[in-house]
């Protein structure tokens, strides 16, 4: 029998609602159940950010310094770097440019002064005892004038080698040459055309008119030193040695002393023969001529002296 006022249905025990529900919502097993378990997860722990030490930071600014001041002095090395490489570039290029123009200047004809024509004419003067012939420094034949007059020709012996001035030279004579730088000495004997007289005749080669000069001024007034005589054995020579020289001289030309010396060709010696007989003797007057002729050609201008420096065309 129930009891008047109570329900009649059975009595239900209710169940504690599950842990994770909150007045027994959501269900369990429901997707909001799933989600809330979800937000329930603990969340993973954040690492705290540790803060630096006071000498870490001092460290690293002064290492950024450093790098900057590097920067910087690395950009001011090169600036230099560039500034003097385009200082050099200027300075070669301004003297390929002169060299240029000076090449064009040199190589382009212009007229010649008088001093650089002058200096033309001494330097083909002082090569002619080495670029012209032997024949033509000392001819086979020389004229010369005889005793009336008369036209008379000189002919040449022979040519001796070149030798050094010492010793183509008595030794007062040699000394001084040697002194003035001598180079060599040329010698050739030519007989006259009675070949009664024989004379040698030797060209001291100096370096210049100058030397040529302060040699001529220290050689001693002695007409019986000089050159050496050269004989030249089967010929009218054979007998001319030292002691038949008669008497010695010499011309002085451009950078060229050229001594002589004569004799008979008898070989009588200087004792033998009397100073008046010489005196009046063709002897002298020969050798004199055969030496002037040399040496006049030696010492002559050129025919042609350029007017530019190329050529006449300027």
């Amino acid at each position: 029998m129930s009891m008047p006022g109570r329900s009649q249905e059975p009595r239900r025990r209710l169940k504690a609602p599950a842990s994770g529900a909150r007045g027994g919502w959501p269900p369990p097993g429901s997707r909001a159940s799933g989600a809330a378990r979800a937000r329930r997860v603990p969340a993973p722990a954040v690492p705290r950010r540790v803060r630096p030490w006071p000498a870490a930071s001092r460290d690293r600014a002064a290492t950024e310094r450093a790098v900057r001041a590097a920067l910087e002095q690395g950009v001011r090395y090169r600036a230099v770097f560039l500034l003097l490489a385009g200082v050099i570039l200027v300075i070669a290029m301004t003297n390929v440019l002169v060299g240029a123009a000076g090449l064009v200047h040199e190589n382009g004809s212009r007229r010649l002064t008088p001093a650089e024509q002058d200096r033309y004419v001494k330097d083909e003067i002082a090569g002619r005892w080495r670029t012209w012939p032997a024949t033509l420094v000392f001819p086979t034949e020389l004229q010369y004038v005889g005793l009336g007059g008369a036209q008379q020709y000189a002919r040449r012996i022979g040519m001796a080698p070149e030798v050094p001035c010492r010793a183509g030279t008595d030794t007062p004579v040699g000394t001084t040459l040697a002194e003035q730088g001598c180079r060599t000495l040329l010698r050739a004997t030519y007989a006259d055309q009675t070949s009664t007289f024989v004379v040698t005749v030797g060209i001291a080669v100096l370096g210049d008119e100058e030397r040529r000069t302060a040699a001529t001024s220290r050689l001693a007034v002695d007409d019986r030193v000089g050159v050496r005589p050269v004989a030249f054995p089967g010929t009218a020579s054979a007998l001319f040695g030292a002691a038949q020289r008669q008497r010695n001289a010499w011309i002085g030309v451009g950078p060229y002393i050229v001594f002589f010396t004569a004799g008979y060709a008898d070989g009588r010696t200087r004792e033998a023969v009397a100073p008046e007989e010489i005196l009046h003797s063709e002897l002298w007057p020969v050798a004199q001529s055969i030496a002037g002729r040399i040496a006049r050609a030696l010492g002559d201008e050129p025919s042609a002296v350029p007017q530019c420096t190329q050529g006449n065309v300027c």
